[in-house]
């Protein structure tokens, strides 16, 4: 029979603090992860909900400059279509705005009566159009002229190093990292074997420190360095008698 504790991953969730406190922990994290998740939803929903952007202008000695961006969502007011924009951050409500200057961005300037005025930027062209001014004059030509050939010269009578630096300095980049990298692999396999004989001989030894007993007089197990240091010292006391 298949036992259902292999679904539930907590089966054995055990930190030692007993039943209670285990179960408590566990609250907690359910919690946590549940407060998580509803917190993604409510983000997500209200980030679809506040689709709206109102960049807020204001005019400062004659030139508007902007103060802050809004974010604003559609509320129903009445069952004949009318409604509202409720901005979020300032928990205001404001007339629908039309004038738009990208996709969903309107922006509003707010007049010295604290009034926000929905706007539309003008085009300079078409004003200038308007007042009938002449786009090419023979002043402006030739100073663009004159500015596009000491750009070019600039450009053309570049050293090798202003040319190049770039491409040379990651050229050096990458070959350094590659041998560096063939480097590592090709020492890699020594390195592996070095270790794996360093490893060997450490347990030698360690086996060799654990099988050493004595028993009375009589030594067991004794190292061989050991026992050829106690051997010398044995001879030469045997030659000076």
């Amino acid at each position: 029979m298949v036992d259902l504790k292999i679904l539930n991953p907590f089966s054995n969730f055990n930190i030692g603090v007993g039943v209670i406190g285990n179960a408590l922990l566990l609250l907690a994290i359910c919690v946590v992860i549940l407060g998580l998740i509803g917190w993604i939803i409510y983000w997500r929903i209200s980030s679809k909900q506040y689709k709206y952007i109102i960049p807020l202008y204001k005019s400062i000695n004659g030139v508007n400059l902007r103060q802050a961006v809004y974010h604003a969502k559609n509320v129903p007011i009445s069952k004949a279509g009318d409604s509202l924009w409720y901005v979020k951050e300032l928990k205001k409500y404001i007339a629908p705005a039309t004038k738009t200057d990208a996709p969903n961005s309107f922006p509003h300037e707010e007049r010295e009566d604290g009034e926000w005025i929905n706007f539309e930027i003008e085009s300079v062209n078409e004003k200038q159009k308007k007042a009938g001014v002449r786009f090419i004059q023979q002043d402006m030509r030739t100073q663009r002229v004159a500015t596009g050939q000491i750009l070019e010269q600039r450009l053309i009578n570049k050293t090798f190093w202003e040319k190049y630096k770039d491409m040379i300095i990651h050229l050096l980049f990458y070959v350094i990292v590659t041998l560096l990298m063939i480097v590592t692999f090709w020492m890699w396999g020594d390195i592996v074997e070095k270790i794996g004989a360093l490893m060997g001989n450490i347990q030698s030894i360690m086996e060799a420190i654990n099988n050493l007993e004595c028993v009375g007089t009589k030594e067991v197990g004794v190292i061989p360095a050991i026992s050829f240091i106690f051997f010398n010292k044995f001879r030469r006391r045997s030659s000076k008698k």
